[in-house]
């Protein structure tokens, strides 16, 4: 495991750090507005934002569709495909995207989610999940699952292959990728070729040592996951046990035959060592895995290439993963 002094961040990390920090904490999410108001935000498209987040391919075109999850509701889907492939049955990726199951969008995922597509060569399919609090758990992880599902049907259209289909997310994402990847090989429904968690949250016990010992961390703090947890789990007599796997994954009772896992962890981050401890667990029952952890930036870093001096190095990690997954034989 790389070890890091405490906020030892280049420096442009640390101002971004410190912006985004003020913007997202915990005691400015106290109101269904402000929720509202940070679920909708996204950086624009056009520089400086770009010069931080990167920009959409232009080789890259964006779509909508959606699906029809179990209980009837319509789920919209942004679409990202190479142009150069517009006729052709790609293999997918479902993306399902950070927030604490609580906030994000897929609109500001559209860098890396097109970064993906044209790297990899396959159709990246950014989930627009249900979101806590007025979705509690498991709501999420259905609405995951019942994409998945729907990816691998004749409903998702001709531009998609129906097998061998990839899973992927960052943060609450990562949970929800993971989540999914267990849930459909204990279940079927879907063929899943590969699993692509980014500083995934699976535990929601939040035992493990890098909670406590970054819980002031910039961009992620113990007050926030708190918080998160509070909204997606509840606080009633209804609430779901942090230990089931449905939000803790870490702890389902048998990994094994999982689909192979690339888990990318960041080393300035309250959930690095569960991240690295579900990497372990994969790996122990047998799973292909690999696990990256990136020093010297803090969680959600893969958002921010710009600002980082390793965030480059981790979305051609996970490019490279994706396409040697989706695509045998194309990455040496």
């Amino acid at each position: 495991m790389t070890v890091s002094h405490s906020w030892d961040m280049p420096l442009r990390t640390k101002l971004l750090a410190r912006a985004l920090s003020r913007s997202r904490s915990a005691e400015r999410m106290q109101t269904a507005d402000e929720i509202a108001r940070s679920r909708a935000w996204f950086a624009p498209a056009r520089v400086p934002f770009t010069w931080i987040t990167g920009s959409v391919p232009a080789g890259v075109e964006i779509g909508s569709t959606s699906f029809r999850a179990r209980d009837g509701h319509e789920v919209a889907v942004r679409t990202y495909r190479p142009r150069h492939a517009e006729s052709e049955a790609l293999p997918a990726m479902l993306w399902f995207h950070g927030g604490g199951w609580v906030l994000g969008n897929t609109r500001g995922y559209d860098p890396l989610c097109a970064w993906i597509a044209d790297r990899a060569g396959v159709a990246v399919l950014n989930v627009d999940y249900r979101l806590a609090p007025e979705h509690r758990a498991p709501q999420a992880a259905h609405d995951c699952i019942d994409a998945a599902r729907w990816a691998a049907s004749d409903a998702s259209g001709p531009g998609v292959r129906h097998t061998a289909l990839g899973l992927a997310g960052d943060s609450a994402g990562g949970n929800l990728a993971a989540v999914a990847a267990q849930v459909l090989g204990a279940e079927g429904g879907a063929e899943i070729a590969y699993q692509a968690l980014v500083y995934p949250a699976v535990d929601a016990t939040m035992s493990s040592p890098s909670v406590a010992q970054h819980a002031h961390a910039p961009i992620l703090t113990r007050r926030d996951m708190d918080m998160f947890l509070a909204h997606y789990l509840g606080t009633d007599e209804h609430a779901l046990d942090p230990l089931d796997p449905l939000v803790s994954p870490l702890h389902a009772p048998d990994l094994g035959g999982l689909p192979p896992a690339l888990v990318q962890t960041a080393d300035l981050d309250p959930l690095r060592d569960e991240g690295a401890a579900y990497a372990e667990a994969l790996r122990e029952a047998g799973v292909e895995v690999r696990h990256t952890n990136y020093p010297r930036v803090p969680h959600g870093f893969m958002s921010f290439p710009g600002a980082t001096r390793v965030g480059g190095s981790a979305r051609v990690e996970l490019g490279e993963w994706v396409a040697r997954h989706a695509r045998p034989g194309s990455v040496g």
